[in-house]
């Protein structure tokens, strides 16, 4: 199908995001035109407000809480489809509940296949993120889902950067398979935080794993929520000798105190993406990547059944 039946629609989540997707594509400055009626209870109904019959349908929607976020998406998903759109892909920069991959515990959800399962239940037939918190997540859908990484981003900029004495850390377990393809690509040293976490959301104590003195540390993670192990693992690296500390993030969830810690951190700059819009009172250590090309470029490629494998750094 030619290209001039993409459409691409956002949210009100990531309507931003969307416009800058758009005109990356070349679509233009503007969205497709939709809107959302709001009842006086809180209850939402997204609307197409032209044809998209017969049509490639992209929906931009970031998945962070609120869960209305989520629910949007849900309702765009099953619009299209009853509008009679050809195909529906979800691009969704940020891919929320993926967390819950697994039962780590007693009596408890797995989140993430549940969102997989109201995914495929609305209609859609293909996802377009960047970097699942757990990469087994793909496993949950029976449809394409492509799982961009934002290394393909991250690394040029590092690069840009020309640090000297550069080397690569994972605050903690979770995020060393991240951090180690990064310091493989860049060629440089490697370290790890391990953490003891009692509950979510709170580190009891941290130790390195590698050495960091005399060097320009990056972090690498995919989320900061509260911030609370990123910014202690900075300072685990500053107390070992480390020269500098920079962060680079995908999701900018900055929860809670995350802000405030960040502000007061030993960071020199906290670097993320766009996935998640910012709030007027972030941080102004915070530099942002846009991701606005990278699925633009995607969409291009998907569209002329081109490989994205070389996205996938």
């Amino acid at each position: 199908m030619s290209e001039r039946f993409v459409s691409i629609f956002a949210g009100r989540a990531t309507k931003e995001l969307g416009s800058k997707i758009a005109e990356a594509y070349g679509i233009g400055t503007h969205l497709g035109k939709s809107s959302v009626a709001v009842f006086s209870d809180g209850e939402f109904q997204p609307s197409y407000d032209e044809s998209i019959r017969g049509r490639h349908v992209y929906i931009v929607q970031s998945t962070m809480p609120s869960t209305d976020n989520l629910m949007e998406l849900l309702l765009m998903i099953d619009a299209a489809k009853r509008a009679s759109a050809h195909k529906i892909i979800a691009v969704m920069p940020y891919f929320g509940w993926a967390r819950q991959d697994r039962k780590d515990q007693p009596r408890v959800s797995i989140g993430a296949k549940l969102v997989a399962n109201l995914l495929t239940a609305a209609g859609v037939n293909r996802i377009i993120t960047l970097d699942l918190h757990a990469d087994q997540i793909q496993g949950f859908f029976d449809i394409p889902v492509d799982a961009l990484y934002a290394s393909s981003l991250f690394i040029d900029h590092i690069k840009n950067m020309q640090i000297e004495d550069l080397l690569i850390a994972a605050p903690d377990l979770g995020a060393s398979k991240r951090a180690s393809a990064y310091a493989k690509r860049l060629g440089c040293d490697f370290a790890i935080c391990h953490k003891h976490r009692p509950r979510a959301n709170v580190v009891d104590s941290m130790t390195l794993i590698g050495d960091v003195k005399d060097k320009n540390v990056i972090l690498i993670d995919d989320i900061i929520d509260t911030a609370g192990t990123i910014v202690k693992a900075g300072q685990l690296m500053m107390d070992n000798g480390a020269k500098s500390v920079r962060a680079f993030a995908t999701h900018a969830v900055c929860s809670g105190p995350a802000m405030e810690r960040l502000d007061n951190s030993v960071f020199s700059e906290v670097v993320v993406t766009d996935s998640i819009p910012l709030p007027a009172t972030a941080s102004k250590k915070i530099r942002v990547v846009s991701t606005a090309s990278l699925f633009a470029d995607v969409i291009h490629r998907v569209e002329s059944y081109e490989s994205i494998s070389s996205l996938f750094i």
